[in-house]
């Protein structure tokens, strides 16, 4: 993993790019396993459960700790990439006709700049879309009680309805299906580097780290993709219930 352009001492530069890019790789398994309630069948069961899940992750004191320590990860990484793309744009030899990049290297770590743009793109859309509504008063008017008693605001039926909108319901899927893309290939390069960055380099499981790498970059922005798709598509309208 490429050093840090923010912080001072080249060790704490590499060590907090890794710990935080690793840490974004915990969130986002987090994340995913929530979101998976959306493939349930549309019922009021299936709302109620998700809305609760959504007040469990607004209200816990842990996972709001849990959640600015994401928000501070999100920010260090996507400034100190946009420094790092320009400094290593300006490092790049100049004067010849063409420059070739290391035979070594990926497309994905030569573009992780312009990857990490595309996702924190991605990422502002989806917090002001879902998010911000939820946080800042947007669902306030869909408070209801669950069948545990629990006051909730709808975030299921904004989620849902937002896929399935007949007007710009598929803007949104294609839209997350271009970002996951972005993710996983920022997550091939980046997955296996976290580790090499924390000194975890050594021949006998480098090839574990590395699979495990690829098999994580894949898996889980496909399960994030097959998410939206899926409310589109093939599940029962959100006016069902």
């Amino acid at each position: 993993m490429a050093k840090s352009a923010l912080l001072k001492s080249s060790l704490a530069k590499k060590y907090w790019m890794a710990f935080t890019g690793l840490f974004l790789c915990i969130f986002l398994v987090g994340h995913l396993l929530g979101n998976l309630q959306l493939l349930l069948p549309v019922s009021e069961a299936a709302r109620d459960q998700f809305n609760e899940y959504g007040l469990f992750m607004t209200t816990n004191p842990l996972v709001m700790i849990l959640s600015y320590i994401t928000y501070f990860s999100i920010l260090f990484h996507a400034i100190d990439g946009v420094i790092l793309t320009i400094n290593n744009n300006k490092a790049r030899p100049k004067g010849y006709v063409s420059y070739k990049p290391s035979t070594n290297s990926t497309w994905s770590s030569r573009n992780m700049g312009l990857l990490g743009t595309v996702i924190f793109a991605f990422i502002v859309l989806h917090m002001n879309a879902f998010w911000a509504k939820m946080k800042f008063g947007g669902l306030d008017n869909t408070i209801y009680t669950t069948e545990s008693g629990a006051q909730v605001k709808d975030l299921y039926s904004l989620t849902i309805g937002t896929f399935q909108d007949p007007d710009y319901g598929l803007i949104f899927v294609i839209i997350y299906l271009v970002a996951m893309i972005a993710i996983a290939f920022h997550l091939i390069h980046g997955f296996s580097s976290g580790f090499q960055s924390l000194g975890v380099n050594h021949p006998k499981y480098n090839g574990f780290i590395r699979k495990l790498g690829y098999a994580f970059a894949i898996l889980i922005p496909l399960a994030f993709a097959i998410i939206p798709f899926y409310v589109h598509f093939v599940l029962d309208n959100i006016n069902t219930i």
